[in-house]
């Protein structure tokens, strides 16, 4: 007796990208800041945020886009499935100023988790913060 398999991977054909919406927005400590992430073909809900402080490892914040990781304030809510995905920081605080990520982990482990190719950036500047983006180098 034979036995017949048929595997389906739904929405794995090919590399996906990830892009977080180019711009710039100037907060003062306490405000809200949000961005977005958009992944070039669905990834369900596997999103992951990350922040990252100049000289040290990312440090995840949310994974399975709306889940805190260990550790993580509440000031910071991610939203979103499928596409299109959102990262909310509330409250500001001076030591939320650092560059974050958006990544998908839904094409693993067929092929590595990618990452957005820009990356979004708090400064502070002048007392209050500036949000940027900039090329990753």
């Amino acid at each position: 007796m034979y036995h017949h398999y048929l595997f389906v991977l739904a929405g794995v054909c090919g590399d996906i990208t990830m892009t977080q919406c180019p711009g710039s927005l100037a907060v003062s400590p306490g405000q809200q800041v949000t961005t977005n992430c958009r992944a070039s073909q669905s990834v369900s809900g596997y999103l992951a945020w990350y922040l990252q402080k100049p000289g040290q490892r990312p440090k995840l914040l949310i994974y399975l886009a709306s889940s805190w990781a260990s550790g993580v304030p509440a000031r910071f809510s991610s939203s979103g499935s499928g596409t299109d995905f959102t990262l909310t920081v509330n409250n500001l605080e001076a030591e939320d100023v650092r560059d974050y990520y958006c990544q998908q982990h839904y094409s693993s482990p067929l092929s590595p988790p990618t990452v957005s190719s820009l990356v979004f950036s708090l400064f502070l500047f002048s007392g209050t913060l500036q949000v940027e983006w900039t090329p990753e180098a």
